[in-house]
């Protein structure tokens, strides 16, 4: 008999999605949270939406905040999502080194 550890992600006593490991479910947890105050800050920003429309643009936003964070930073579209990620990257200093090459 196999025993498994599942990490179940719960709001307002629903299960939203299950995952293998704690840092997925940390993760999708965060991303809900962020869903909710943008969805929050949707209701109070006085534009004409119901609220599914409002939820789910707040979901939307959370789910690609590497996009919105490079049009916050950039006001340009990302060109994709390697991108955005190489961009974030670059401006933490994580970046490769480049190395220097003889010529022949």
């Amino acid at each position: 008999m196999a025993i498994e550890v599942k990490y179940v992600v719960v709001r307002k006593g629903e299960e939203k999605m299950t995952f293998a490991s704690k840092k997925e479910a940390d993760a999708y947890d965060k991303m809900l949270d962020m869903a909710e105050v943008f969805t929050d800050w949707l209701m109070t920003s006085g534009i004409e939406l119901d609220e599914a429309q409002q939820e789910a643009l707040g979901m939307h936003l959370a789910e690609n905040k590497d996009a919105v964070n490079h049009i916050l930073r950039t006001s340009k579209l990302p060109k994709s999502s390697a991108a955005v990620a190489s961009d974030d990257e670059a401006e933490q200093g994580k970046s490769k080194p480049v190395r220097a090459v003889k010529a022949a």
